[in-house]
């Protein structure tokens, strides 16, 4: 039986989609607590195309391997790690290194995932589920019967968020371009078209007194519009800086505004609440606590996948080799859900 080779796609620094390299090697050996997880489907993030720009206000020294998370079978188990693992299909949340065939990670980071369920489904649901969820459930915790406006409603992240704050009974409004507002108005979500429409105009026309919770990926200026159109007791989560993709200079520096923002905001008596919400940001936790709420909550992502509270929406997927055009497809802002490599 021929041994399996590594491979895995390089970021080798701030290059167009097409300067990605394809790296060959030595499949990885699972050190102790860890486990070898052979990749089934991983997929790209807002977090990669930001990065290959230098932009991602936390990534790693160049070159590494992007890939911000990953499904996949466990071939190895380390020791001190379950041997009942190996098997097993598991998703998890890597931040970088998922656009690989074979990743380690830590025993204790890989969730199963349900039977019945599909690698590219799940993967669709991984860091784009637990963002969605935990932004809606942990941060804004809206009632049934509130409003709340997505920017981005046909995005990754988006896309999982209109199903999720529709099966909690929630009315939503949703930012896209016009090609997508027919399955939004599908799915139940007022569209208005952030190219051709007033966003802040439109909004207050839907939602006259407000909207109690704002999803904002994009930031910049445009982030105070999101926190004028909270109603008295609603929540802004800004979750990205989208607008300054491309801009120069510090990477950290948008989001330091967006941090001070949301400080100054919280600080005003106006009724209502700011906040910028980073998966990682549970590492405030202790890491046993950060795992089990990331174990519990990307679990109630999948029971909601299972219930058909969600669907998995896969835009494209490209084998592992053609990243680079994965890239750019993700990049174009043509396609709704997520692009999915395999190996």
């Amino acid at each position: 039986m021929e041994a399996e080779e590594l491979v895995e796609v390089v970021l080798p620094g701030k290059v167009e989609p097409e300067g990605l390299q394809v790296r060959r090697g030595t499949v990885p050996v699972a050190g102790r607590g860890q486990v070898v997880v052979r990749m089934e489907a991983t997929g790209v993030s807002f977090a990669e195309q930001q990065m290959r720009r230098g932009r991602y206000y936390d990534q790693p020294p160049f070159p590494f391997v992007p890939g911000y998370d990953l499904v996949g079978t466990v071939v190895a188990a380390g020791a001190g790690a379950d041997p009942g693992l190996v098997g097993r299909r598991v998703a998890a949340l890597t931040k970088v290194g998922g656009w690989a065939s074979h990743v380690c990670v830590d025993a204790a980071d890989a969730v199963p995932v349900p039977d019945g369920v599909g690698a590219e489904e799940a993967e669709t649901l991984v860091v784009n589920g637990i963002t969605a969820w935990q932004m809606l459930h942990r941060a804004a915790r809206v009632r049934a019967g509130g409003t709340v406006l997505v920017h981005g409603a046909n995005g990754g992240v988006g896309s999982v968020l209109v199903q999720l704050a529709r099966a909690a009974g929630l009315s939503v409004i949703g930012t896209a371009s016009a090609r997508h507002h027919a399955a939004l108005r599908a799915q139940g979500v007022s569209p208005v078209d952030y190219r051709t429409e007033d966003v802040g105009a439109r909004v207050r026309e839907l939602a006259p007194g407000g909207v109690d919770a704002v999803f904002d990926h994009i930031g910049g200026p445009g982030i105070v519009t999101s926190w004028r159109l909270l109603a008295p007791g609603g929540t802004l989560v800004s979750y990205g800086s989208a607008a300054t993709r491309d801009d120069q200079g510090s990477k950290q520096w948008p989001v330091l505004k967006l941090l001070a923002r949301t400080w100054l905001w919280n600080a005003l008596p106006n009724g209502r609440r700011a906040t910028f919400f980073n998966v990682w940001a549970g590492h405030a936790l202790s890491r046993d606590r950060f795992r089990a709420r990331l174990r519990a909550d990307l679990g109630q992502v999948f029971a909601a996948l299972r219930r058909g509270d969600v669907t998995a929406r896969v835009a494209a997927r490209l084998p592992l080799a053609q990243a680079a055009e994965a890239m750019r497809l993700a990049e174009s802002g043509t396609v709704a859900g997520k692009v999915v490599l395999t190996p």
